[in-house]
């Protein structure tokens, strides 16, 4: 009968795509997620089992381990706040106590390659922690140890890119020529799949690196090299803090700042190799490990060419709010803040849907691009996403896909796409892009009316002759705040002035994409 492996971390970057490596070679899997509905639209969905979990709560943890014959723990906090680290660390124990208990044959962890004998970063310390928590808890444990894994969508990856395709000349932190030996991420997947076959007395680390050993210099020389670009021109000082750095990163790529610090605070230490003893148990293949440069090339084929299937921004942050959207059944009251717009647009719905679904990203938002640009930019200073994060493909959307620093909450095929806010925000933030024909948006609508929901049917002020007429495509958009505190409060009207520039613009400019033709725009609230 084939393993069962339970898979921790399927919305990130590492565990989307372990999963179809484990179904390739016969295992039967099952994935833990704190919210399946995200895994929905993912091509392995139908082919594994899906249970809703969380590492904080014992009783889905005991319920996700049940019958498994190898548990991969894919589960960092990395980008959650100041306290990632007892984050990990509480996550960790809960984690190795529930395996323990239902008698799972092996854990695999994915953590960071340290150096013996020196400080470390506090991420390298609390992978370092998570680890030690693992190889402790009397399950036999693979804790694998990596360093910069490069590919499509690593967040180390999209750094190295975005820096060197940016930055012709460069004053940059004496981390650059610190020295690092970097993974592909092929090897990574390889290497996560042959440690289930590991015999139960193997309880013990091992680190894993590709076959060069370069500092971050070098890494940035031969991008440009085999991205076309021109010699990159790199002065290091010694004056730049990793505080400073990770700022300075933040800006210039896509990765924020909150993500950003703990990659270069990592990048202070030597990261290299200290054995290959995992060859013993998951041989090298034939034609060797992946060298830095054909890994270079293979990610930048697979971005040309769209093929990125799981990307750094995939995985929701942990902690990140899950309260349901203020019309669901369940929400349970309070004030709430409704920009509501509508419109009719001479296209199909069809032709409507696609300039919706490719919205954000490379394509923009439709609307005053100093005021997205600007409030990207305050969100990136306080440590939110900014607009940088873009999208994992340009022309379609899946739910869990980041979007600038929205993510993809909920999504019908020509009919809706719900967006939640990630970006630093006093309260809960939604924008709703619907798209209906008159007929069908017959049925009540909400509006708002002193910052509460209030039902169309129950306003004396409805004008029912303001009907939509029967068969036109209609184009109706939500932006929903649900405030936390007086400063929610005051937030929401200092912007309210602005709606009509950027929620206003935004539905001209979508329908005008669809149609090429002027509409009449009616704004409700």
């Amino acid at each position: 009968m084939s393993q069962l492996a339970l898979v921790t971390g399927a919305t990130g970057y590492i565990g989307g795509r372990l999963i179809p490596e484990l179904l390739g070679a016969g295992f039967c899997v099952r994935v833990m997620a704190r919210r399946p509905r995200n895994l929905a639209d993912r091509p392995w969905h139908d082919q594994v089992q899906v249970v809703q979990g969380d590492a904080a709560d014992t009783d889905s943890l005991i319920k996700a381990l049940s019958g498994v014959d190898v548990a991969y723990y894919l589960i960092h906090s990395l980008g959650s706040g100041e306290d990632f680290e007892a984050t990990d660390r509480r996550h960790a124990r809960g984690f190795a106590s529930a395996a323990r208990a239902k008698g799972v044959g092996r854990i695999v962890y994915l953590g960071g390659l340290y150096p013996k004998a020196e400080r470390l970063s506090p991420h390298l310390e609390s992978r370092k922690e998570v680890g030690e928590i693992l190889l402790a808890s009397g399950v036999p444990t693979t804790a694998l140890r990596a360093a910069v894994i490069i590919g499509s969508g690593s967040a180390s990856f999209e750094m190295l890119r975005y820096l060197t395709e940016r930055l012709p000349v460069m004053i940059t932190p004496r981390w650059v020529d610190t020295r690092i030996q970097p993974i592909a991420v092929r090897d990574v997947l390889r290497y996560l799949v042959g440690s289930a076959g590991m015999p139960a007395e193997v309880n013990r680390g091992f680190d894993i690196g590709g076959p060069d050993v370069l500092t971050y210099r070098q890494m940035m020389a031969a991008y440009a090299r085999i991205a076309g670009l021109t010699p990159r021109r790199v002065a290091a000082l010694p004056l730049f803090t990793p505080s400073l750095s990770s700022h300075w990163v933040g800006l210039v790529t896509p990765v924020p700042n909150s993500i950003a610090r703990p990659l270069v605070e990592s990048l202070i230490n030597e990261v290299i190799c200290k054995d290959h003893d995992i060859a013993t148990w998951v041989p090298d293949p034939e034609v060797g490990l992946t060298a830095f440069e054909p890994a270079v090339e293979l990610a930048l084929k697979r971005i040309h060419d769209r093929q990125v299937t799981t990307s750094w921004s995939s995985a929701a942050t942990t902690g990140a709010p899950s309260d349901p959207l203020p019309t669901d059944p369940d929400w349970a009251g309070g004030s709430l803040y409704v920009d509501e717009r509508e419109s009719f647009v001479d296209a199909t719905p069809e032709q409507l849907w696609s300039v919706i679904e490719g919205i954000g990203g490379g394509h923009g938002w439709y609307s005053w691009r100093l005021g997205w640009w600007a409030r990207g930019l305050l969100d990136r200073v306080f440590g939110g996403p900014g607009l940088r994060r873009g999208r994992r493909d340009p022309f379609e959307l899946s739910v869990g896909d980041a979007l600038d620093w929205w993510r993809v909450e909920d999504i019908e095929q020509n009919h809706r796409l719900r967006l939640r806010a990630e970006m630093r925000l006093p309260g809960l933030a939604w924008l709703e892009l619907i798209v209906d024909t008159a007929d069908s948006n017959e049925a009540s609508r909400n509006i708002v009316s002193n910052g509460n929901i209030i039902n169309n049917d129950n306003n004396d002020n409805n004008d029912n002759n303001d009907r939509l007429p029967t068969g036109r495509t209609v184009f109706r958009q939500r932006a929903i705040f649900h405030p936390r505190g007086l400063a929610g409060h005051l937030y929401w009207k200092v912007i309210s002035p602005f709606h009509g520039l950027v929620f206003g613009g935004m539905q001209r400019n979508i329908a005008h994409a669809a149609e090429g033709t002027p509409l009449v725009l009616r704004h409700k609230g």
